[in-house]
């Protein structure tokens, strides 16, 4: 049973929740008008932890994996109790959030539910290109950001949300890269994936479109509360983003390329991370202190 549960704390792949997932919440942070640091950092553990790794497992439980997926080159196989214990952990999640507000519930409610669907065989949203690409948006970018937003005390206004489309279309354009390794999988399970209904090559030409608009609105999001701030994240992302280019541009979708991805998608997202975090820590200086 202790392998199980180390089996299980393996797919919640907290390391990918707070390095890689977290720039969408840490962006609303930084978006709003004000910092209650106590209150951001509780929901952020709320959001990363029961939320986003509890959608992770319950996503592998039906998934069952053999090969390399995102943040995990080598699954170990699940047991039912794991579906459960995935459930309940975004449920309690869920009822965390009710202390937050009705609007709160209702966005952490849609994402738990959008989680479900893309995983779930009764709906499994993960085998259709477009609606995947829906599910992902909303669920870990777009309302990442509105998460951030409303537990630092702020309000949904138009920045936020011109940040959080650019947040999303960004997180989006590295997204179907992973699955250019699970092809064969997810054909045998009967999965259209975007990787599967679009190819090696399609997965390129959407990382250019999506990053690049990505790109645009997030930066002049940030315009709007930190100009310079701004003007050195669309450079500091224009220089990345032809770095990812470029090493997309020779992906064959060898297994052997495996680690190389993921260390390029882990890197980009830990800079942007790390960047975040101190904007805010520039904006707000972490003075409130206060907790739930």
């Amino acid at each position: 049973m202790i392998k199980e549960i180390g089996h299980f704390l393996l797919h919640l792949r907290l390391h990918y929740q707070l390095f890689i997932l977290s720039g969408g919440f840490l962006l609303g942070g930084l978006m709003a008008d004000q910092m209650n640091a106590g209150q951001f950092w509780m929901q952020f553990l709320n959001v990363h932890l029961l939320l986003f790794g509890g959608a992770t497992a319950f996503n592998s439980f039906w998934d069952k994996d053999e090969g390399p997926i995102g943040g995990l080159k080598n699954p170990p196989k699940m047991t039912d109790w794991m579906r459960t214990a995935s459930l309940t952990m975004m449920g309690l999640g869920w009822f965390w959030s009710a202390l937050f507000g009705v609007f709160y519930f209702i966005i952490y409610g849609v994402s738990l539910l959008l989680f479900w669907l893309y995983s779930s065989p009764l709906a499994r949203w993960k085998s259709h290109p477009q609606l995947s690409l829906l599910a992902i948006a909303v669920s870990t970018g777009l309302n990442s950001v509105f998460l951030g937003a409303i537990a630092a005390g702020g309000n949904i206004t138009g920045p936020v949300i011109i940040s959080a489309v650019g947040a999303s279309l960004i997180l989006l354009s590295l997204y179907p890269v992973s699955q250019i390794y699970q092809i064969e999988q997810d054909k045998k399970r009967g999965d259209r994936t975007f990787a599967v209904e679009y190819g090696i090559d399609g997965v390129k030409f959407f990382f250019i479109n999506s990053y690049l608009f990505g790109l645009i609105l997030l930066s002049a999001g940030l315009l709007r509360i930190q100009p310079y701030a701004a003007v050195f994240f669309f450079i500091l992302g224009s220089i990345s983003g032809v770095i990812l280019l470029r090493l997309l541009l020779r992906l064959k979708g060898m297994e052997s390329e495996y680690s190389r991805v993921m260390k390029m998608k882990f890197l980009a997202s830990l800079s942007f991370v790390i960047f975040l975090i101190i904007l805010n820590a520039i904006r707000y200086e972490w003075i409130s202190v206060s907790v739930l």
